[in-house]
């Protein structure tokens, strides 16, 4: 049976250690995630966030655990002044899951300016997932770096703008519904 000395951190440095490790366990600000559901009317996700958390179990030895997975958390796409250039996430898309500094709750329910119904900060249930972050094995191939692209993951099929020029290039071109190109 362990003691009160054996749980005690025995110097200041540890005890203040033990105090930070405590305080930014429960800190959160950001972490990949991996999309698991799209719904196009609300505009959410449900994620599965893509790093691990070590936790200290009661016998003070540690384990890995995976956190649970976020419903309903807003998308980020870029949007403003009356555009919006919108994306169709699938299930295994990655992205950047940034978390509030307060609970948005009344924020994302009514809009403007609202008082936090609940007073929790930098909380799991709080995330934006910010779509277009990847990892390494997801990397695009021939990305262009003379041109502003907008296009498919393989490549094959994108539209790109340089100084005077504009390329489109796919299989069928349309126009009002109409093909112009095939």
């Amino acid at each position: 049976m362990l003691t009160i000395n054996d749980i005690l951190p025995n110097n200041q440095e540890e005890v203040y250690r033990t105090l930070m490790d405590t305080i930014s366990a429960n800190i959160r600000v950001a972490i990949p995630g991996i999309i698991q559901a799209f719904d196009p009317v609300e505009q959410i996700v449900s994620v599965q966030p893509a790093v691990r958390e070590r936790i200290r179990n009661p016998d003070l030895s540690y384990s890995w655990v995976k956190l649970p997975i976020l419903l309903d958390v807003p998308i980020v796409v870029p949007r403003a002044g009356g555009f919006a250039l919108t994306l169709p996430p699938k299930q295994g898309d990655e992205c950047l899951i940034v978390f509030g500094d307060m609970c948005i709750d009344g924020w994302w329910k009514y809009g403007g300016i609202q008082n936090q119904p609940d007073k929790r900060r930098h909380d799991l249930s709080d995330g934006f997932a910010i779509l277009g972050t990847w990892s390494q094995p997801r990397v695009l191939s021939n990305y262009a770096t003379d041109a502003a692209q907008l296009r498919t993951d393989d490549g094959q099929t994108y539209i790109s703008i340089r100084p005077g020029e504009i390329d489109i290039v796919a299989a069928t071109v349309k126009v009002n519904g109409t093909v112009i190109s095939s």
